[in-house]
């Protein structure tokens, strides 16, 4: 059973099948077009004045837009994922460092357009949403990049849904992929002490770099003279790019902006004892390559190399002479808090996750500690 109303205003109904419709409990539905003439119901309306209301409502939204926006909405909806993303993409003024516009090229180029490309606007749906991300979990993309592809995906779509080109959100009630980090491999301060003498010198360096002052590689690549501003201090700038070959910006972090690590006196050695054997640019970096700077494939062969003459600790690679840092510090005391800003985390939740496990007498050392200042147990 079905009433139509004025012209363009749609009509509502039961679909119920019961011999009177009008009086039994079943709600309404409502059928009606939207703003882009797509055809769309709603239903769970107690009563006809409800679903009357409700239609008046939509049909007044629709009279004030002006034909000219619904017809752009129309025209919007009528695009490609891809054909929105490459408009999408230069729009983004605010990404200027190679390192974010890189994977969010990336994301788009390598995962989205090949799954979702040739999807008009308008057909995508939080199924379709869900969909691919059931795909890409199928192929064996890691959780880690899921998150970010999917994030990616999710700023485009909801671009586009808030400029009209769909009518519902595209990834309402879609969940994020869920990243859990595993326990990270660190090396033992024996292997560490092997790994930089079985190493090259700018590899030792580099190791000396990431182990003693919590540097991330591309920033121990970029180990400059410059930037030790106290005997105990070394302030990190910038990193040797991965993608660029060039310094650029720290992760986390805005152009020009910087953090201060400690300098243990046997690391502050170390780059002395590299800069009177080797010099350092004029511009003051220590490792360069034949096109100026150190650069991952450079570091990357050289790694190779070291573990083929020093079999790795289980599970450990290059980075867990980082982790080797953390691991140091939190087992000597040091904040985390500290940690995680020395280390450049994004939030000190990172640290915590990553690291939680250095740390498993904690809360038996606190309570030990605070015992000391109250009343004497009975």
């Amino acid at each position: 059973m079905a009433r139509q109303l004025a012209r363009g205003m749609g009509s509502f109904f039961k679909d119920c099948g019961c011999a009177k419709p009008t009086r039994c409990p079943h709600p309404y539905s409502i059928r009606f077009r939207d703003a882009l003439g797509k055809q769309r119901e709603e239903s769970g309306y107690a009563t006809q004045d409800d679903a009357i209301e409700r239609l008046t409502q939509l049909y007044a939204e629709k009279k004030t837009t002006a034909p000219t926006v619904a017809a752009a909405r129309r025209e919007l909806g009528q695009l490609t994922v891809d054909e929105y993303a490459k408009q999408w993409r230069p729009r983004q003024r605010k990404m200027t460092d190679y390192s974010t516009g890189w994977h969010v090229d990336s994301s788009i180029n390598v995962h989205i357009v090949p799954r979702l490309g040739s999807r008009k606007l308008n057909s995508v749906t939080p199924i379709v949403v869900e969909r691919f991300l059931d795909e890409m979990e199928g192929d064996g993309v890691g959780r880690g990049n899921q998150v970010n592809i999917f994030r990616v995906l999710k700023t485009v779509l909801r671009d586009a849904y808030a400029k009209g080109a769909m009518a519902d959100d595209p990834v309402k009630g879609v969940q994020e992929p869920e990243y859990v980090r595993g326990t990270v491999a660190i090396p033992s301060l024996a292997y560490v002490t092997k790994a930089l003498a079985v190493a090259d010198e700018d590899l030792a360096l580099e190791i000396v770099m990431m182990a003693g002052c919590g540097l991330r590689n591309g920033e121990a690549r970029a180990v400059n003279v410059n930037n030790i501003v106290a005997q105990d201090v070394y302030r990190v700038r910038e990193q040797i790019h991965s993608n660029t070959l060039k310094p650029a910006k720290l992760k986390h972090r805005k152009t020009g902006e910087f953090r201060e690590v400690p300098l243990p006196r046997s690391v502050r050695g170390a780059i002395e004892r590299y800069v009177e054997k080797h010099g350092t640019t004029k511009d003051g970096y220590l490792l360069r390559g034949p096109g100026g700077y150190f650069t991952e494939g450079m570091e990357r062969r050289r790694v190779k190399k070291l573990f083929a003459d020093l079999p790795p600790e289980d599970g450990v690679g290059m980075y867990g002479f980082r982790h080797y840092f953390a691991s140091n510090a939190l087992g000597n005391g040091i904040p985390i808090t500290d940690v995680a800003e020395w280390m450049g985390h994004k939030s000190i939740e990172e640290t915590y996750r990553t690291y939680r496990h250095l740390m498993p007498g904690s809360i038996t050392k606190a309570a030990r500690i605070l015992d000391a200042g109250l009343w004497q147990a009975a």
